[in-house]
């Protein structure tokens, strides 16, 4: 007689459907984890630094963080497909594209004035998912690569800080002592990217971060008067950083959510095509952008920022072919357990911002690339290069200036003077709708 459910296989890692078995479902939904929760760590705690919270509060932003992450990565695998999910195999983390923007939000009208921005702005992102068809034309590939290739670009300079130290005040910005632990760091992820295959390649900015937060703890770097005084449980407090509606702020993280509606759907597109040899359906990038939307508004809820699918998971499920969801449910799981355990993110932010910057240095470049890697399939025509380089001439050169708008209306500066993201994609938009199309050759 055949038994009602039916025995775990193999065979199911291949199927959206189906029951692996554990043993082998465990350590693939891991490997997706330590690709991913990087950013869930280092995106809150630079927004933190940025912002100049207490410990506690930092705490509270790398839970909401990992807690909406988690969030977002159950909806993909589990939610209603074409409703809150896409129904593809994906992960979500923190989406790194917001941090150029929430850093300068943050800096001028504070963590409430982020806190609104970010509840608006994904109202934004949803919308964008519903009426995606109607608005596509504005983002053409090469107004998405000019966006990408800048928010590498304004990243940068957040790594280096890192690395000196992360703030100017500090006694000990720049010491030698500073530079010798991020190139520790720096190193170790270079070696295990470039040099190793498997497990330790795909984990190679994780395994950094590890053998530089020995390398400091070696130092007397590293303190834990924080994680002695936190809780082992706790659920995270929704509104803990009350939220303002400031205008400017809520224009500049809006644009920033449409561009990022846009790139999560280039990395639907791509998951469909290398998991199931087809494009992705109206259905999956409509459920698939409000679900991730859903979860940003959530983040700006519970102090956690905003997420976005995670490119590089992207790559390990085109590699692998694991779409199970149970893989996937797994992962959720373990982050959302890191999630509600503030002792655990009390450890994580007592790494050293020199290790950070080590870290993350390597990734802030790979987006930059991934623009011009998109700028090179788009193909470098006189047209494409012109608005491209004009673009991100802008976007660059504007926020360095001082006093750029100084004899403009306030609100042109605030809007502006600050965001590499918005002069970009305006610029680019533009260009692109105002030039004329070159014509093609037969």
């Amino acid at each position: 007689m055949a038994s009602a459910k039916a025995a775990p296989s193999e065979q199911a890692l291949y199927t959206r459907t189906g029951m692996p078995p554990l043993a082998k479902a465990i350590p693939l939904a891991l490997q997706h984890v330590v690709a991913m929760v990087v950013g869930c760590i280092t995106m809150p705690m630079i927004v933190a630094s940025a912002a100049g919270v207490s410990a506690s509060d930092q705490i509270i932003m790398v839970q909401g963080s990992l807690l909406v992450a988690a969030l977002a990565i159950l909806m993909q695998a589990f939610g209603v497909k074409g409703f809150i999910s896409s129904g593809l195999p994906v992960m979500v983390g923190s989406g790194f594209a917001f941090l150029p923007t929430l850093r300068s939000i943050v800096e001028q009208s504070g963590m409430g004035g982020l806190v609104g921005a970010q509840i608006a702005g994904a109202c934004v992102g949803m919308l964008v998912g519903l009426c995606f068809n109607k608005i596509r034309f504005l983002f053409p590939p090469i107004v998405t690569a000019s966006v990408v290739l800048t928010i590498g670009i304004s990243l940068y300079d957040t790594a280096i800080n890192y690395m000196a130290g992360g703030v100017a005040t500090d006694p000990s910005y720049g010491s030698a002592r500073n530079w010798i632990l991020a190139f520790i760091t720096l190193a170790t992820v270079i070696i295990c990217g470039q040099f190793c295959k498997g497990m330790i390649k795909a984990s190679a900015t994780l395994i950094g971060m590890l053998v530089g937060y020995l390398a400091a703890m070696a130092m007397g770097m590293i303190h834990f008067t924080e994680v002695g005084s936190a809780a082992w449980v706790q659920l995270p407090a929704p509104f803990h950083f009350a939220p303002e509606f400031n205008l400017n702020a809520i224009i500049s993280l809006g644009i920033v959510f449409m561009v990022n509606a846009v790139q999560d759907i280039g990395q639907f597109e791509a998951t469909a095509n290398g998991a199931y040899e087809r494009a992705a359906t109206n259905a999956e990038i409509t459920g698939g952008v409000i679900a991730n939307n859903l979860c940003s508004l959530l983040g700006g809820i519970f102090g956690g920022v905003p997420v976005a699918a995670a490119g590089q998971n992207v790559g390990i499920v085109v590699t692998t072919k694991v779409i199970n969801r149970v893989v996937f449910g797994i992962a959720g799981g373990v982050v959302a357990v890191a999630a509600l355990v503030p002792k655990l993110s009390a450890i994580l932010i007592t790494i050293p911002q020199p290790v950070l910057g080590g870290a993350t240095v390597t990734v802030f470049g790979s987006i930059a690339m991934t623009g011009v890697r998109m700028l090179a399939r788009e193909g470098l025509s006189p047209r494409s290069v012109f608005i491209a380089g004009l673009s991100v001439a802008m976007a660059v050169g504007i926020p360095q200036t001082a006093n750029a708008f100084a004899g403009c209306p306030a609100w042109i500066g605030q809007i502006f003077g600050n965001s590499e993201v918005i002069i970009v994609a305006l610029t680019a938009i533009l260009l692109n709708l105002i030039l004329p199309k070159e014509k093609k050759e037969n």
